[in-house]
């Protein structure tokens, strides 16, 4: 639960405190982005001003060129001019071949100037597409700036608002994952004191159902069953003994049934019977497994029935047989008889849990016998390679390279 600082009033965090964080986050990125946008288009009008200025400086610088060069080849050709006016005055008697000449060399400065004039527009031509190249260069250099840090921007955002959200969707495990806490121990106390309500009623409709029998529990911390049955018949004469265990949890284990069956050899019992909420998964209903009857709570008066029935006719039969022979039917009596069938059945799992035992050791080492010999035939033939290696090149008296002495080394062939 989340507590208000202001009214102190205690509310379970939902969807609404969510969709608010991301309401006033894609408000503040709607902000910022309009802000940067108008940065960015006054920057750009900066920009522009600046390139404008330039153009025309650039414009004034070329036009004052172009004038000053004009003038000097005016200037130029004014001296050039009056210089030939004044030597054909002074020799008018040159010859019309040096005149053609000098008309030549006239033409030729002509064409000079022409073409130094045709150089000076390619050049401002050049001159601008290299400014408006520059300019272009500039733009886009300024816009990639200006998107890489609009990126890095929305990325921070983005990162700021993937981490409250991952702090509030913490925060909501928490609450849960302590509330399923809370819940599981409760449940567990639950479990525990409906299991006793279970081993009450059960002894009650033991009590109420067969009057002549003595049933008695057995108390906490005392191993064994929870309750023993001494099934009496009508005349007080004891039959025989059924144990019950209680079981009130989700799952069936295994290990009741062999827990159960010791405990009936130690109590002299001649049947166990399980009463489980759940049934093991090959069961569908009340029946026995492995020696041990299990049935649920709905059908345990039932199958008391039965199994007191049976007792009390194996009673009736073996009174019926008394005074009738001798040590051999006595010992044939004890032979069939349950006792000595659970004792025996005692010493063949004994026997079979240490044969498993015996035998899951012997395939252990055998198999550690066999990796230990693989290393030392592989240990072995590196040193032959390596001693053939060595007396090969220093000779066979040398060194003396060998792992084993004789006597281990016919040993070991």
């Amino acid at each position: 639960m989340i507590k208000c600082p202001g009214c102190g009033n205690e509310f379970e965090p939902n969807d609404a405190i969510r969709d608010e964080l991301q309401k006033q986050l894609r408000q503040q990125m709607k902000e910022w982005q309009q802000k940067k946008e108008e940065d960015f288009k006054q920057k750009e009008s900066l920009f522009e001003k600046q390139l404008r200025a330039k153009d025309d400086e650039l414009n004034k610088r070329l036009t004052d060129e172009k004038k000053r060069m004009q003038t000097d080849l005016e200037s130029s050709i004014r001296k050039s001019l009056s210089a030939d006016f004044e030597n054909q005055l002074k020799l008018l008697q040159q010859s019309v071949a040096d005149n053609e000449e000098k008309l030549k060399e006239a033409r030729r400065k002509e064409l000079e100037f022409l073409q130094k004039e045709q150089n000076i527009k390619r050049r401002e031509e050049e001159l601008e597409i290299n400014l408006h190249k520059k300019l272009n260069e500039e733009r886009e250099k300024l816009s990639t700036e200006i998107r890489k840090i609009e990126a890095q921007k929305i990325e921070q955002l983005q990162n700021d608002f993937q981490l409250r959200l991952a702090e509030k969707e913490k925060q909501l495990e928490d609450q849960i994952k302590l509330a399923e806490q809370m819940k599981r121990k409760a449940e567990q106390g639950s479990m525990q004191l409906q299991g006793e309500v279970q081993e009450l009623l059960l002894e009650n409709i033991l009590h109420h159902t067969f009057p002549h029998d003595k049933i008695v529990p057995v108390g906490k911390g005392v191993r064994g069953a929870d309750c023993i049955q001494t099934v009496c018949n009508p005349y007080g004469n004891e039959c025989g003994k059924i144990i019950y265990e209680s079981k009130r949890t989700a799952s069936f284990s295994a290990d009741w049934i062999d827990k159960l069956k010791s405990d009936m050899r130690s109590q002299g019992a001649d049947l166990a019977v399980i009463v489980t909420q759940t049934l093991p998964k090959d069961m569908e209903r009340f029946g026995e497994k492995d020696g041990v009857y299990i049935c649920t709570f709905a059908e345990v008066r039932s199958l008391a029935t039965v199994l007191r029935n049976s007792i009390m006719e194996i009673f009736k039969l073996a009174r019926s047989q008394e005074n009738k022979g001798d040590k051999m039917h006595m010992l044939y009596d004890y032979l069939t008889g349950r006792e000595f069938s659970e004792q025996w059945k005692a010493i063949r799992e004994g026997f079979l849990s240490m044969k498993i035992s015996i035998q899951r050791e012997r395939d252990a080492m055998e198999k550690l016998w066999k990796a230990r010999e693989k290393q030392l035939e592989k240990v072995l033939l590196n040193a032959a390679h390596i001693k053939g290696s060595v007396e090969g090149i220093a000779g066979s008296d040398a060194v003396n390279l060998n792992l084993l002495e004789d006597e281990s080394q016919t040993l070991l062939d």
